[in-house]
Formats: C-alpha cells, structure tokens, sequence
C-alpha cells in the first residue's frame, strides 16, 4: 500500500506556510503558526485523528490572526485530498459525538468530494485569551473547501469558548479518523458513481 501522505508549502503576500500531513501515522505533530491558540487545537487535532502532522506558518498576524487561520486552513484541506489520493478503500464517513465538560459537539462528515459546511454554534464568549473564535468556522470552511468534504459541525451545548473549540476539533479529529480509515471490504472507491473526486 503507497502512503498516504503530503507535503506542501504556500507562500503569498499575507502568509508563509509548510506542512507535512501523513494520515497512517501516530498522533505525533509539531505546529507552530505564530497563533498560540491554534496551535493548541491543531496538537489536539493531530492526537485525536491519528494523523501525524508537522506545520510552521508565518503570517500578518500584526494586523490580525484571519489570514493566518484561513490560509492554514487552505493548506490542511489540499494535503487531506492529496494524500487521500483517488480514495479507493476507505470507509468515507465519519461521525462523532465529542463531549469536553460542559460542551458537546455533533460532528458528521463525508469524503465526498463536494465542499459543503455547515456550521452551527452559539458562542457565548468572543474571544479565547487574543483568539477570536468566530475564526473556527473560517478554519473549517476552508479545510471543507479545499479538501472537498461535506462537514457538518453542530455544538449541542456549551458556554466555555475553549471547551467549545476543544469539543470540535477533537471531534472533527475523530470522524476524519473513521472516514480514512481503511475498510477491508471495500477495496474499491466507495460509491457507485466510482469516483470521488467531484
């Protein structure tokens, strides 16, 4: 089996990104973007995906973490389709409901190949510490966008900001995990259509 894995780099006027993605790994990662916080999620998110995850980015955050965040985003969508290749063998869909004490996230997603997000949470807190955390939704729509998944994140519940952000991206983590995963009864590109790349 050839390893599913990506390397890539941006660069753009904003932003200067390199990131290493291997999805058969072992939850290992070393990230630093320059945005404490998001460091901190995408630590949370390589742990819980299983995926091993190597990421350095430099960015405008003197005027703000936005471009960042979304450009981040963009580069972790592309190595997800990258590495996933023509998809043939996986289980495709994933699931999961995440709790981190007070919070709860729904989290259900399909390696489809048509980007769609949906995106329902209430934030109660605006910021974490500098974060602003309406950049979550940003961060997901890009990766959904570039990465062509159909992902659908609902909070069930939640008043603590960072439990909240937590409760998503290690659920995120957890249903990409089923969705990559390989599935012994279906060597094949699991759809009917036969690709899955549109």
């Amino acid at each position: 089996m050839s390893a599913r894995t990506a390397h890539l780099t941006r660069t753009t006027t904003e932003t200067t990104i390199e990131l290493t993605l291997a999805l058969d790994g072992s939850g290992t990662y070393a990230v630093r973007t320059g945005v404490a916080f998001l460091d901190h999620m995408l630590e949370l998110f390589a742990k819980h995906s299983g995926c091993d995850l190597q990421l350095t980015a430099t960015g405008d955050t003197h005027i703000d973490d936005h471009h960042t965040v979304e450009d981040i985003g963009l580069c972790l969508g592309e190595a997800l389709a990258t590495a996933l290749q023509d998809k043939r063998g996986i289980h495709r869909y994933g699931f999961f409901l995440l709790p981190m004490d007070e919070a709860l996230a729904e989290i259900a997603l399909d390696l489809s190949g048509r980007p769609f997000l949906v995106f329902d949470t209430a934030w109660q807190q605006e910021k974490v510490k500098l974060f602003d955390v309406s950049l979550v939704e940003e961060f997901w729509r890009a990766v959904a966008m570039r990465a062509g998944i159909t992902l659908h994140i609902r909070v069930k519940a939640g008043k603590d900001a960072h439990h909240v952000c937590e409760a998503i991206f290690k659920g995120v983590a957890r249903a990409l995990a089923m969705a990559v995963a390989r599935d012994p009864r279906c060597p094949g590109v699991p759809s009917t259509k036969g690709t899955l790349t549109s």
